[in-house]
Protein backbone atom coordinates (compact mmCIF):
# COMPACT_ATOMS: atom_id res chain seq x y z
CA UNK A 1 0.00 0.00 0.00
CA UNK A 2 3.04 2.32 -0.17
CA UNK A 3 1.44 4.23 -3.06
CA UNK A 4 -1.48 5.12 -0.80
CA UNK A 5 0.31 5.66 2.52
CA UNK A 6 -0.41 9.39 2.50
CA UNK A 7 -4.12 8.80 1.85
CA UNK A 8 -4.30 6.14 4.55
CA UNK A 9 -2.74 8.51 7.07
CA UNK A 10 -5.01 11.35 5.96
CA UNK A 11 -8.20 9.29 6.33
CA UNK A 12 -7.10 7.76 9.63
CA UNK A 13 -6.34 11.19 11.07
CA UNK A 14 -9.61 12.58 9.70
CA UNK A 15 -11.63 9.96 11.56
CA UNK A 16 -9.44 10.08 14.68
CA UNK A 17 -9.52 13.86 15.09
CA UNK A 18 -12.84 14.65 13.33
CA UNK A 19 -11.17 16.76 10.65
CA UNK A 20 -12.27 17.51 7.13
CA UNK A 21 -9.96 16.37 4.36
CA UNK A 22 -9.93 17.23 0.65
CA UNK A 23 -10.95 14.70 -1.96
CA UNK A 24 -8.11 12.69 -3.42
CA UNK A 25 -9.91 10.94 -6.29
CA UNK A 26 -11.86 13.68 -8.04
CA UNK A 27 -11.44 11.98 -11.42
CA UNK A 28 -12.91 8.73 -10.04
CA UNK A 29 -9.81 6.77 -11.10
CA UNK A 30 -9.41 4.70 -7.92
CA UNK A 31 -10.66 1.12 -8.24
CA UNK A 32 -13.01 -0.32 -5.62
CA UNK A 33 -10.50 -3.06 -4.68
CA UNK A 34 -7.87 -0.36 -3.99
CA UNK A 35 -10.45 1.66 -2.05
CA UNK A 36 -11.16 -1.35 0.16
CA UNK A 37 -7.42 -1.88 0.62
CA UNK A 38 -7.13 1.71 1.84
CA UNK A 39 -10.06 1.17 4.20
CA UNK A 40 -8.50 -2.00 5.56
CA UNK A 41 -5.12 -0.34 6.13
CA UNK A 42 -6.74 2.67 7.79
CA UNK A 43 -8.73 0.46 10.19
CA UNK A 44 -5.56 -1.58 10.87
CA UNK A 45 -4.02 1.58 12.32
CA UNK A 46 -6.91 1.83 14.78
CA UNK A 47 -6.40 -1.78 15.81
CA UNK A 48 -2.70 -1.10 16.36
CA UNK A 49 -3.73 1.67 18.78
CA UNK A 50 -5.80 -0.82 20.79
CA UNK A 51 -9.24 -0.75 19.21
CA UNK A 52 -10.94 -4.10 18.65
CA UNK A 53 -12.98 -5.35 15.71
CA UNK A 54 -16.61 -5.93 16.66
CA UNK A 55 -18.32 -6.40 13.32
CA UNK A 56 -19.25 -4.93 9.95
CA UNK A 57 -21.73 -2.45 8.56
CA UNK A 58 -23.50 -2.81 5.24
CA UNK A 59 -24.21 0.05 2.86
CA UNK A 60 -26.27 0.68 -0.26
CA UNK A 61 -28.66 -2.09 0.77
CA UNK A 62 -31.47 -0.32 -1.07
CA UNK A 63 -31.91 -1.58 -4.64
CA UNK A 64 -32.81 1.95 -5.76
CA UNK A 65 -29.63 3.37 -4.21
CA UNK A 66 -27.57 0.61 -5.81
CA UNK A 67 -28.96 1.45 -9.24
CA UNK A 68 -28.49 5.18 -8.61
CA UNK A 69 -24.81 4.61 -7.80
CA UNK A 70 -24.29 2.26 -10.73
CA UNK A 71 -23.50 -0.68 -8.47
CA UNK A 72 -24.36 -4.35 -8.72
CA UNK A 73 -23.46 -5.10 -5.10
CA UNK A 74 -23.55 -3.63 -1.62
CA UNK A 75 -20.65 -1.78 -0.03
CA UNK A 76 -19.41 -2.43 3.49
CA UNK A 77 -17.25 -1.09 6.29
CA UNK A 78 -15.58 -2.30 9.46
CA UNK A 79 -16.81 -1.67 13.03
CA UNK A 80 -14.56 -1.29 16.08
CA UNK A 81 -15.43 -1.11 19.75
CA UNK A 82 -14.51 2.60 19.86
CA UNK A 83 -17.34 3.28 17.40
CA UNK A 84 -20.03 1.81 19.66
CA UNK A 85 -21.93 4.50 21.54
CA UNK A 86 -23.85 3.81 24.74
CA UNK A 87 -27.62 3.62 24.28
CA UNK A 88 -29.33 6.62 25.86
CA UNK A 89 -26.06 8.51 26.32
CA UNK A 90 -24.92 12.02 25.49
CA UNK A 91 -22.65 11.85 22.44
CA UNK A 92 -20.27 14.77 21.79
CA UNK A 93 -20.74 16.52 18.45
CA UNK A 94 -16.96 17.01 18.45
CA UNK A 95 -16.56 13.32 17.51
CA UNK A 96 -17.87 14.01 14.02
CA UNK A 97 -17.42 16.16 10.94
CA UNK A 98 -20.73 15.94 9.03
CA UNK A 99 -22.91 13.63 11.18
CA UNK A 100 -26.09 12.09 9.89
CA UNK A 101 -28.05 9.22 11.37
CA UNK A 102 -30.03 6.36 9.87
CA UNK A 103 -32.19 3.58 11.34
CA UNK A 104 -30.82 0.06 11.17
CA UNK A 105 -31.44 -3.53 12.23
CA UNK A 106 -28.49 -5.12 14.05
CA UNK A 107 -27.58 -8.80 14.15
CA UNK A 108 -25.52 -10.37 16.93
CA UNK A 109 -23.75 -13.56 15.85
CA UNK A 110 -23.35 -16.64 18.06
CA UNK A 111 -21.02 -18.47 15.68
CA UNK A 112 -18.78 -17.69 12.70
CA UNK A 113 -20.42 -17.18 9.34
CA UNK A 114 -18.36 -17.20 6.16
CA UNK A 115 -18.63 -17.47 2.43
CA UNK A 116 -21.65 -18.20 0.26
CA UNK A 117 -24.29 -19.14 2.81
CA UNK A 118 -28.04 -19.60 2.53
CA UNK A 119 -30.56 -17.53 4.40
CA UNK A 120 -31.26 -20.49 6.69
CA UNK A 121 -27.55 -20.88 7.46
CA UNK A 122 -27.25 -17.16 8.17
CA UNK A 123 -30.27 -17.19 10.49
CA UNK A 124 -28.86 -20.20 12.37
CA UNK A 125 -25.78 -18.11 13.21
CA UNK A 126 -27.79 -15.28 14.75
CA UNK A 127 -27.92 -14.99 18.52
CA UNK A 128 -30.18 -11.93 18.63
CA UNK A 129 -31.51 -8.91 16.75
CA UNK A 130 -31.95 -5.32 17.88
CA UNK A 131 -32.99 -1.88 16.69
CA UNK A 132 -29.96 0.30 16.02
CA UNK A 133 -28.91 3.74 14.85
CA UNK A 134 -25.80 4.35 12.78
CA UNK A 135 -24.03 7.69 12.73
CA UNK A 136 -22.58 8.11 9.26
CA UNK A 137 -20.02 10.82 8.76
CA UNK A 138 -18.16 11.50 5.54
CA UNK A 139 -14.91 13.24 6.41
CA UNK A 140 -14.52 14.97 3.01
CA UNK A 141 -14.67 18.73 2.65
CA UNK A 142 -18.00 20.19 1.54
CA UNK A 143 -19.54 16.72 1.80
CA UNK A 144 -18.34 15.91 -1.74
CA UNK A 145 -16.89 12.52 -2.65
CA UNK A 146 -16.77 9.74 -5.21
CA UNK A 147 -17.89 6.18 -4.57
CA UNK A 148 -14.31 4.88 -4.13
CA UNK A 149 -13.65 7.72 -1.69
CA UNK A 150 -16.69 6.67 0.37
CA UNK A 151 -15.42 3.09 0.51
CA UNK A 152 -11.91 4.21 1.46
CA UNK A 153 -13.45 6.31 4.26
CA UNK A 154 -14.85 3.15 5.91
CA UNK A 155 -18.14 3.52 4.00
CA UNK A 156 -18.75 6.72 6.04
CA UNK A 157 -19.27 4.67 9.19
CA UNK A 158 -18.46 6.58 12.36
CA UNK A 159 -20.60 5.40 15.27
CA UNK A 160 -23.49 3.14 16.17
CA UNK A 161 -25.95 2.66 19.00
CA UNK A 162 -27.71 -0.66 19.64
CA UNK A 163 -30.95 -1.10 21.58
CA UNK A 164 -32.13 -4.14 23.51
CA UNK A 165 -31.48 -7.57 22.02
CA UNK A 166 -34.37 -9.87 21.09
CA UNK A 167 -34.83 -13.41 19.86
CA UNK A 168 -34.25 -13.85 16.12
CA UNK A 169 -37.30 -16.11 16.09
CA UNK A 170 -39.23 -12.88 15.57
CA UNK A 171 -40.15 -12.37 11.92
CA UNK A 172 -38.00 -9.33 11.15
CA UNK A 173 -38.48 -9.27 7.38
CA UNK A 174 -40.97 -6.40 7.38
CA UNK A 175 -40.95 -4.53 10.68
CA UNK A 176 -42.28 -1.00 10.70
CA UNK A 177 -40.06 1.70 12.18
CA UNK A 178 -40.11 5.40 12.92
CA UNK A 179 -37.07 7.58 13.54
CA UNK A 180 -37.62 10.83 15.42
CA UNK A 181 -35.64 13.92 16.34
CA UNK A 182 -36.78 15.69 19.50
CA UNK A 183 -39.95 13.64 19.45
CA UNK A 184 -40.93 14.53 15.88
CA UNK A 185 -41.00 11.72 13.34
CA UNK A 186 -38.58 12.45 10.51
CA UNK A 187 -38.43 9.05 8.79
CA UNK A 188 -40.91 6.18 8.65
CA UNK A 189 -40.01 2.92 6.97
CA UNK A 190 -39.66 -0.82 7.18
CA UNK A 191 -36.90 -3.38 7.46
CA UNK A 192 -38.13 -4.71 4.10
CA UNK A 193 -36.19 -1.80 2.56
CA UNK A 194 -33.03 -3.80 3.28
CA UNK A 195 -32.71 -5.84 0.07
CA UNK A 196 -36.34 -6.91 0.53
CA UNK A 197 -35.38 -8.80 3.70
CA UNK A 198 -32.58 -7.91 6.18
CA UNK A 199 -31.45 -11.54 6.18
CA UNK A 200 -30.19 -10.98 2.62
CA UNK A 201 -27.95 -8.25 3.97
CA UNK A 202 -26.47 -10.70 6.49
CA UNK A 203 -25.92 -13.24 3.70
CA UNK A 204 -24.11 -10.53 1.72
CA UNK A 205 -22.03 -9.61 4.78
CA UNK A 206 -20.88 -13.21 5.13
CA UNK A 207 -19.84 -13.28 1.47
CA UNK A 208 -17.97 -9.97 1.24
CA UNK A 209 -16.20 -10.24 4.58
CA UNK A 210 -14.97 -13.77 3.82
CA UNK A 211 -13.78 -12.62 0.39
CA UNK A 212 -11.69 -9.99 2.21
CA UNK A 213 -10.15 -12.67 4.43
CA UNK A 214 -12.05 -11.45 7.49
CA UNK A 215 -14.98 -13.85 7.97
CA UNK A 216 -17.74 -12.87 10.39
CA UNK A 217 -16.97 -14.05 13.92
CA UNK A 218 -19.03 -15.13 16.93
CA UNK A 219 -19.85 -12.09 19.03
CA UNK A 220 -19.69 -9.70 16.08
CA UNK A 221 -22.43 -7.22 15.25
CA UNK A 222 -23.65 -6.78 11.69
CA UNK A 223 -25.51 -3.57 10.87
CA UNK A 224 -27.82 -4.51 8.02
CA UNK A 225 -27.96 -1.08 6.36
CA UNK A 226 -30.10 2.03 6.44
CA UNK A 227 -33.80 1.16 6.47
CA UNK A 228 -34.71 4.79 5.67
CA UNK A 229 -32.84 7.85 4.39
CA UNK A 230 -30.27 9.44 6.69
CA UNK A 231 -31.03 12.66 8.56
CA UNK A 232 -28.62 15.46 9.47
CA UNK A 233 -28.20 15.85 13.23
CA UNK A 234 -27.15 18.83 15.36
CA UNK A 235 -26.08 19.52 18.95
CA UNK A 236 -28.91 19.51 21.47
CA UNK A 237 -31.03 17.05 19.51
CA UNK A 238 -32.35 13.78 20.87
CA UNK A 239 -32.44 11.09 18.19
CA UNK A 240 -34.56 7.97 18.66
CA UNK A 241 -35.93 5.09 16.64
CA UNK A 242 -38.75 2.72 17.51
CA UNK A 243 -39.01 -0.58 15.65
CA UNK A 244 -42.11 -2.75 15.63
CA UNK A 245 -41.84 -5.49 18.26
CA UNK A 246 -38.22 -4.64 19.15
CA UNK A 247 -38.57 -1.47 21.18
CA UNK A 248 -36.55 1.69 20.83
CA UNK A 249 -32.99 3.01 20.74
CA UNK A 250 -31.71 6.54 21.11
CA UNK A 251 -29.04 9.05 22.10
CA UNK A 252 -28.56 12.81 22.45
CA UNK A 253 -26.00 14.79 20.48
CA UNK A 254 -24.37 17.42 22.72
Amino acid sequence: MSAYDDIITRLDDAARYAREVPQFDTDNALSLPDAYAIQRASIARRLERGERRVGVKMGFTSRAKMVQMGLSDVIWGRLTDAMQLEEGSNVPRSRFVHPRVEPELAFLLKKPLAGNVTGAQALAAVEAIAPALEVIDSRYQNFKFTLPEVVADNASSSGFVVGGWHSPATDFSNLGLAMSIDGRAVQVGSTAALLGDPLRSLVAAARVSAAAGEPLQAGWIVLAGGAAPAEWIHPGQHIAMRMQGLGSVGFRLV
